[in-house]
C-alpha cells in the first residue's frame, strides 16, 4: 500500500513537472532574428531582478542556476518578434526560460551558438528542474520591453547630448549668432531641458570666453535674425531632453518593479492574480520616446540641407570645391532625408493598437514589444543622421580657414579629423559615416566636449552678450542718438 502511495505520488509529481515545462515549450513560439547577446544578457538580468523580489513563487534553487546560467554568459535563443506586451511578454521569456531547462539554442563567449544543454555542460552547469508555479514565474513579465527600453533611453541621452554639439558647429559654420541662446530669453519659458540646451549652445560658443574668429568675422553683418533650425535648438533639441527624462522615469520603475502573476504574497500566506504584466507603461513611453528623439533627426536633416545648399550657407554647392566633377555630401542629405521619411512611419505609435488574444481573457494589450523595438531603430537613425551633419560641419570649417571656431569646437573638429580626413574630392563615402557614427554611438564627441561645458558650468562665468545687428538695444539708441546730435551740434557752431 505504501508502494502505491509512492508511485502515485511519483506519478502527480512527474505529471505536473511535464506541465511546467509544456507550458514554456508551448508558449515558446516567438519568430524573427534572434536578440542579439547583450539584449539577452540584459533580458536575464532583468528577470533575475524581478524574481529576487520574492514575490514569484520561485525556490532559491531555481533562482541561483539563474544566476549562474548568468554569470557565465549562458544566453538563450530569443526570437525578438511575438510578444503582445501584455500578459507579460510570454513568447520572449518563455525562449528564455526554454535555455534555462536545457532546450532550445543557447549562446555562450565559450561554446558560440549550440544546443542548450551541452552550452550549459560546457559551463559545468545543470538545466533547471521546474518546480510548482515556476514555469509560470519565469515567462511572465514586461522585460523584453524593458530591457530594450533601458538601451533605448540610455542611447538617446548620449545622441541628445552631442545633437546640441554637433547643431552648434553648424551655427558656427553657417555663421549665426548666438543672441538666441541669452538666459534672460529662456528665462521666460523655464523647461528644463530648453534652458539646458541653451546652456550648452553657451558654453561652446560663448566668445568672451571661447574666443572665435569666425563669429568675429560677422558680428557686424546685416542678417536680422537666424532660422528655426539654428535659432530654435534649445526648444527643439530641449523637448528632446525632457521627453529622455520622462521617459527614464518610467524606464526605471518598471525594471525595479515586480511584474509577476499571480502574485505570491508571503506574509498574508495568499496568492492574488493582478495585471501588473500589462505593458502599456513602458509601452506608451516608448512609443513617446521615439517621437520625441526624432525630432533631433527631423531638425538635423534641415542644417544638413543649409550646409549643402550654397544660397543659404555661403558655402560651395554640396561643400566640395569642384563642384561640376563631385558629388560632395549630395547623396548623403539624401541618406539623412531617406531615414528621416522612415522614422516618420516608424514614429506611428503601436500602443495604440490592442488585439484581443487568448480566447478574448487577454483583450486589451500593448504591443509594446514593437514600441521599443522600433524605439530603438528610430534612435539608430537619428544618431546617423547627425553622424552626416557632424561630417558636413566639419567640412564646412575647411572652407573657413585659416580662421577657427571656439576651443572646444576645434576639439571636436580635431576628433572628427582623426578617424575621417578633409573631402577634398569624391571617395567612398559610407566608412566616413560610420567612423563618425561610431564617434557618436561611443560619446567621443561628448567626452571632448564636456569638460568645457562643466567648467563653464562650475566657474559660472558671466554671460558674453556682444553687440549684434540681430538685437535691438534701447541703451545703444540713446548713445547713437546721443552722438549725432551732438556731432549736429558741433556743425552749427562751425556754420556760425
Amino acid at each position: 500500500m505504501e508502494l502505491l502511495q509512492v508511485l502515485g505520488s511519483l506519478r502527480e509529481l512527474l505529471f505536473q513537472t511535464a506541465s511546467y515545462v509544456n507550458l514554456v515549450r508551448s508558449h515558446s513560439a516567438g519568430v524573427g532574428k534572434p536578440l542579439i547577446p547583450e539584449r539577452s544578457r540584459m533580458l536575464l538580468a532583468l528577470r533575475i531582478n524581478v524574481l529576487a523580489k520574492g514575490y514569484s513563487g520561485i525556490s532559491l534553487e531555481t533562482l541561483h542556476q539563474v544566476i549562474e546560467a548568468f554569470n557565465a554568459s549562458c544566453l538563450p535563443y530569443i526570437p525578438e518578434q511575438g510578444t503582445v506586451g501584455a500578459s507579460g511578454d510570454l513568447a520572449p521569456l518563455s525562449h528564455l526560460a526554454l535555455g534555462l531547462i536545457g532546450e532550445g539554442k543557447m549562446w555562450s563567449p565559450k561554446s558560440g551558438w549550440a544546443d542548450a544543454k551541452y552550452v550549459l555542460e560546457a559551463h559545468g552547469l545543470k538545466p533547471i528542474t521546474l518546480k510548482p508555479k515556476e514555469g509560470l514565474a519565469l515567462i511572465n513579465g514586461t522585460q523584453m520591453i524593458t530591457s530594450l527600453g533601458c538601451e533605448a533611453v540610455e542611447r538617446a541621452s548620449a545622441i541628445a547630448r552631442q545633437a546640441d554639439i554637433v547643431a552648434a558647429l553648424t551655427l558656427e559654420v553657417l555663421k549665426g549668432t548666438t543672441r538666441a541662446f541669452d538666459t534672460d530669453i529662456h528665462a521666460l519659458r523655464p523647461h528644463r531641458g530648453q534652458i539646458e540646451v541653451a546652456f550648452r549652445f553657451r558654453s561652446l560658443l560663448d566668445s568672451d570666453h571661447h574666443p572665435s574668429e569666425i563669429a568675429e568675422s560677422h558680428r557686424f553683418c546685416d542678417r536680422v535674425q537666424d532660422a528655426y533650425t539654428l535659432r530654435c535648438c534649445p526648444q527643439v533639441h530641449g523637448v528632446a531632453n525632457d521627453t529622455i527624462a520622462f521617459v527614464k522615469d518610467i524606464i526605471t520603475t518598471e525594471l525595479n518593479s515586480a511584474t509577476d502573476n499571480p502574485m505570491v504574497f508571503a506574509e498574508r500566506k495568499e496568492t492574488i492574480s493582478g495585471g501588473n504584466f500589462h505593458g502599456e507603461y513602458p509601452a506608451k513611453a516608448l512609443d513617446y520616446l521615439a517621437i520625441g528623439v526624432h525630432e533631433l533627426a527631423a531638425i538635423s536633416e534641415r542644417r544638413i540641407e543649409r550646409l549643402c545648399n550654397p544660397s543659404l550657407s555661403e558655402l560651395p554647392p554640396f561643400l566640395v570645391t569642384e563642384g561640376g566633377l563631385n558629388s560632395g555630401f549630395m547623396i548623403a542629405h539624401c541618406t539623412a532625408a531617406s531615414l528621416v521619411s522612415e522614422n516618420k512611419a516608424l514614429c506611428h505609435p503601436s500602443s495604440v493598437d490592442t488585439l484581443s488574444t487568448s480566447a478574448a481573457t487577454e483583450d486589451h494589450v500593448s504591443m509594446g514589444g514593437w514600441a521599443a523595438r522600433k524605439a530603438l531603430k528610430v534612435i539608430e537613425h537619428v544618431e546617423q543622421v547627425l553622424a552626416v551633419e557632424l561630417l558636413a560641419a566639419c567640412q564646412g570649417i575647411e572652407f573657413l580657414r585659416p580662421l577657427r571656431t571656439t576651443t572646444p569646437l576645434e576639439k571636436v573638429y580635431d576628433l572628427v579629423r582623426s578617424v575621417v580626413r578633409p573631402w577634398m574630392k569624391d571617395r567612398f563615402m559610407a566608412p566616413d559615416i560610420e567612423a563618425a557614427h561610431r564617434l557618436l554611438v561611443d560619446q567621443k564627441v561628448w567626452e571632448v566636449a564636456e569638460p568645457y561645458i562643466e567648467k563653464y558650468r562650475r566657474e559660472h562665468l558671466p554671460e558674453s552678450r556682444p553687440i549684434s545687428p540681430t538685437a535691438f538695444s534701447l541703451a545703444a539708441s540713446e548713445n547713437a542718438s546721443r552722438c549725432r546730435h551732438q556731432h549736429h551740434h558741433s556743425d552749427s557752431e562751425e556754420f556760425d
